[in-house]
């Protein structure tokens, strides 16, 4: 329904490959819970009337959050996802309480609900990216470096303050789902999303599944050896592609090319990422150098996520790589043969993600609907797109 648009059973059944019985039978139930309606009935000459069903929006409201090291971006979506009201807070980079991070979330929240013009009580699920190893069943952020975080409850602690049913993820996760709903997923099925921020991520699906991995910690493709007894991580080894490729990376390879820079002023991560942006928009010679060497860095470290996986689409998102991709995105598919493996190569898309918004809110709020779905008893499996007829992917 979301890729089709106002559909009528047929075209539902041919789309996705079920049995008109299945989608019939389905249909009936989403009705029933007012998640469908009836857009318009087409009358047919010689034919039975066809009713043409789309989601219906009103049926409740989702915000979708994600939270970094540096801010709180919440959204607020109709059960369309359409966008209705959005809230953010900063983070103080070296404020680590968990009572500080989740009174940032909950005066996100309020403010996206609040530019929504509705009460919470409409709203029927919240979902809620945290950084580092989450485990989505426990709602417990299990493991953040950049907080030194270990076993926080995130979920519980949500839930005692905001009235409504979280769901915490990780955004690794949400941004791939976010691709597989509303990006690339039309056109292929397996595919990596790497989100670049403060760290480095993948997100990871394979013939149209979400890739978790036994712990929820699949992705962590930031923290893979880019450079043997190289600088230090934040993790704790030396080496990793995030001391390269995350926003600190990017100051670590600036101060190496030109100590003195004014950019190296700016204390701000994403100040510091806005300068290099503006910078490179002016030919600055110093910061077309960082962003030559981090293209470098980057290509390898995508060349061994593609050579392992064999994908065919790597799709950038974050907000350091909108900041940069414009300048990154071409040095990079220009280095990827020396990385890339031929077989590997030939089928290979590298390029910015053309999902609109936050693709870490829309990710978690498209979590957030189907956890709802699921309590209505229509879901299926979290972490997948529907099945297509395969000629429409081609």
């Amino acid at each position: 329904m979301f890729e089709l648009g106002p559909s009528t059973r047929q075209e539902l059944a041919r789309h996705t490959g079920l049995s008109p019985a299945t989608v019939a039978t389905l249909v009936t139930e989403f009705l029933a819970e007012a998640v469908l309606r009836i857009a318009s009935v087409e009358r047919n000459t010689g034919g039975r009337p066809q009713e043409r069903l789309t989601i219906d929006p009103d049926r409740g409201r989702i915000v979708g959050v994600d939270v970094a090291e540096t801010y709180v971006d919440a959204t607020l979506y109709d059960l369309a996802l359409g966008v209705l009201g959005h809230g953010e807070v900063a983070l103080d980079e070296e404020e680590n309480d968990p009572g500080y991070v989740i009174d940032g979330i909950v005066r996100a929240v309020g403010t996206a609900v609040g530019a929504g013009g509705l009460d919470r009580e409409r709203v029927i699920g919240v979902g809620v990216s945290m950084p580092g190893h989450v485990h989505p069943d426990a709602g417990v952020s299990v493991f953040a470096p950049n907080w030194d975080w270990h076993d926080v409850p995130v979920e519980k602690m949500l839930e005692k303050v905001l009235p409504v049913p979280v769901y915490v993820d990780n955004p690794l996760k949400a941004v791939v789902l976010s691709e597989m709903w509303f990006g690339v997923g039309s056109v292929v099925d397996s595919m990596a999303v790497i989100n670049l921020g403060t760290g480095v991520g993948a997100g990871v699906a394979v013939d149209g599944s979400l890739i978790r991995g036994t712990t929820n910690n699949a992705g962590e493709w930031g923290h893979t050896l880019l450079q043997l007894d190289g600088r230090q991580c934040r993790c704790g080894r030396r080496g990793c592609v995030e001391a390269y490729v995350g926003a600190p990376g990017l100051r670590a390879t600036l101060t190496e090319i030109d100590p003195r820079h004014p950019a190296l002023r700016r204390s701000g991560q994403r100040d510091f990422v806005a300068a290099v942006a503006d910078g490179l928009a002016a030919d600055d010679p110093a910061l077309s150098a960082l962003a030559l060497r981090t293209s470098r860095y980057l290509a390898a470290a995508i060349g061994d996520l593609v050579n392992l996986l064999n994908i065919p689409h790597v799709t950038l998102t974050g907000w350091a790589s909108h900041a940069l991709a414009e300048w990154l995105v071409p040095a990079v598919c220009e280095e990827l043969p020396r990385h890339v493996m031929p077989g590997s190569l030939s089928a290979l898309t590298v390029e910015p993600s053309q999902v609109s918004g936050n693709a870490v809110a829309l990710g978690m709020a498209a979590f957030t609907l189907q956890r709802f779905l699921d309590r209505l008893g229509l879901a299926g499996p979290a972490g997948t797109r529907p099945r297509r007829d395969p000629e429409h992917i081609g």
